[in-house]
């Protein structure tokens, strides 16, 4: 699959709403000089039809990607509505990510 191609994806939300994992990511070499790799992830069966941005799927990009260009520092961008960039870097066991990120959510945990 090329980056237009993920780029261009129209998913089937109610097919992938059947789908009994987390959510569905693709993933290809980009075709910039800008980042390495993009990505998209679909959840509707977890509520979410596709997550702007998602950290924890980079997670296990970075080691993906890793093999096959053989580098562990990454930009990659994730191509959603929104979009953004992230920098990922392996090392050994870990995966470090950064980036800009958007606050969608604030609380506070009270003491019972």
């Amino acid at each position: 699959m090329s980056e237009e191609e993920i780029r261009n994806l129209k998913p089937d939300f109610s097919r992938l709403a059947k789908i009994t994992t987390r959510g569905v990511c693709v993933t290809s070499i980009s075709s910039s000089d800008e980042y390495d790799f993009v990505s998209r992830l679909f959840a509707p069966a977890i509520g979410i039809p596709e997550d702007p941005v998602t950290g924890s799927t980079h997670c296990c990009l970075g080691p993906y990607w890793m093999k096959k260009l053989n580098k562990n520092s990454f930009t990659a961008y994730q191509a959603s509505e929104r979009g953004g960039f992230l920098k990922v870097r392996v090392i050994k066991e870990r995966v470090l990510i950064s980036g800009k990120a958007v606050t969608v959510i604030e609380g506070s945990i009270l003491d019972s």
